[in-house]
């Protein structure tokens, strides 16, 4: 429809929004305070918003067709945003940052790793650090639940990622972690390549967690390439991903392997990928139950009933369903990413709004996800949403928690089950209540975080 219209002559009109007047405090804003920012500008102008910021264009789009539109059926006209392309400068050309056809291959040659049966074997390492975790809380003790998951998802990814016990080294991978997330808004800045040339003190703290990141992830790929071979030559299969990016071979393309750089950043990535986002699901679905007894409750019964005391598997995922439904929804409430941005590489329309080649294009988790249209008294906290009948009542991009097409999270089966598994695991035997008093809020930055953690305070349960 959108590329008919432009190419028929058909006049297009200028989507609404605040005036270009605006754009130094749209930018204030958007930094500031991008989820009441962004919902704002959806409820006033609608399903397609222009705005100005700083030099730039930006268009927000906020129906379902759209959202399929940008992200499936006209993908190839667009590529990531300069605000993902800025995230080189730590993640390298990794999956979720490469473009076109470097894209495709690296995508071709890291698929193997997420095969179903493989990310099958990955279950037995999540529940088995779940249920270390659970026997080192306390009853009465209080803990920042927000921690704790960081703590169990980064164990998790070091062990399905390298095949091993990252415990050592977790503190400086956190540190490094929190130090890029801490300067994301500063390369957001038009000219922060050239601040990096500058001798600053956050610059300083960017380039020594980069370089210990890299020491670190180098290190663990030369073990493993010195160590890889059989007398037979070929690469030994240890059940993690790394092993599978050894081997992988691209033989619908060039028949190459990765290099250590191309590995280096694939690893990087799926470090921050999988397991800051998983973190942030669980802290929020701990904090949501806590609030919600009623659905607390239903989980235990379901947990009680399908786990009879022993530890879940990857089995028992089919009779989990409720568990399922309660991650699903704390992710709508509380997205792990709350937006996604393209930029257009070429004329396009939304709704019969023209978008000229170069603009910004986002869409919003946060927003969509909150939209009465699809989700009726969208503040409330409802698994029901999540039955089979009311997700085919939906359009199918009124949800995107890990974007859609061909740009969707590969790790997205891998995600669901490890958020399954951990949450049956740990809520087998302790529910959580927030510390009287705590404020909480939402710290975007590029993930959804608690602003000041989740101090929460631990019960022991029988099931």
């Amino acid at each position: 429809m959108s590329t008919q219209a432009i190419s028929t002559g058909r006049k297009l009109l200028r989507a609404p929004g605040p005036s270009t007047a605006r754009a130094p405090r749209n930018f204030l804003e958007l930094t500031r305070d991008p989820l009441n920012f962004l919902t704002g500008l959806a409820q006033r102008y609608g399903d397609v918003t222009r705005f100005s910021i700083a030099f730039r264009r930006v268009f927000l789009i906020n129906h379902p067709e759209h959202i399929k539109d940008l992200l499936v059926t006209s993908n190839h006209k667009f590529q990531k945003s300069p605000a993902v392309q800025s995230m080189k400068r730590v993640l390298g050309e990794g999956l979720l940052t490469s473009e076109r056809e470097f894209h495709l291959r690296q995508r071709r040659l890291a698929q193997p790793a997420f095969h179903r049966q493989r990310v099958a074997a990955y279950g037995t390492a999540m529940v088995e650090y779940a249920e270390q975790m659970r026997h080192k809380w306390r009853d009465g003790a209080t803990l920042d639940i927000h921690r704790e998951m960081m703590d169990l998802t980064l164990a998790v990814v070091g062990k399905t990622l390298f095949d091993a016990d990252i415990a050592s080294n977790a503190k400086e991978i956190g540190e490094a972690m929190e130090t890029f997330l801490g300067l994301f808004r500063t390369m957001l800045l038009p000219f922060a390549g050239l601040l990096e040339q500058l001798p600053l003190p956050p610059i300083r703290r960017l380039k020594r967690a980069r370089a210990r990141m890299d020491e670190i992830v180098y290190r663990l790929i030369r073990e493993r390439r010195a160590s890889a071979l059989h007398a037979s030559g070929q690469v030994e299969d240890r059940g993690d991903l790394l092993s599978m990016l050894l081997a992988a071979q691209d033989v619908e393309g060039d028949g190459g392997t990765m290099t250590d750089q191309q590995m280096r950043d694939e690893c990087v990535t799926l470090m921050l990928a999988g397991h800051e986002t998983t973190a942030n699901a669980l802290t929020w679905t701990w904090m949501l139950l806590a609030g919600h007894p009623d659905v607390e409750a239903r989980l235990h019964a379901e947990l009680d009933s399908a786990l009879a005391g022993r530890l879940p598997s990857v089995d028992d995922l089919p009779h989990l369903k409720y568990a399922e439904m309660v991650l699903a929804e704390s992710m709508r409430l509380y997205p792990p990413a709350f937006a996604i941005g393209r930029q257009a590489l070429e004329d396009h329309e939304f709704g019969g709004y023209a978008v000229p080649a170069g603009s910004i294009v986002l869409c919003s988790e946060w927003v969509m996800h909150r939209d009465p249209r699809y989700y009726p008294h969208p503040l409330r906290f409802d698994p029901e949403r999540w039955t089979p009948e009311a997700r085919a009542a939906r359009p199918k991009f009124a949800y995107f928690p890990f974007g859609g097409g061909p740009r969707v999270c590969i790790g997205e089966a891998f995600a669901w089950m490890e958020g399954v598994l951990l949450l049956a695991t740990l809520a087998q035997q302790w529910k959580l209540r927030l510390v009287p008093g705590h404020q909480v809020d939402t710290h975007p930055v590029i993930t959804l975080r608690p602003r000041n953690g989740m101090p929460m305070i631990f019960t022991r349960r029988t099931p």
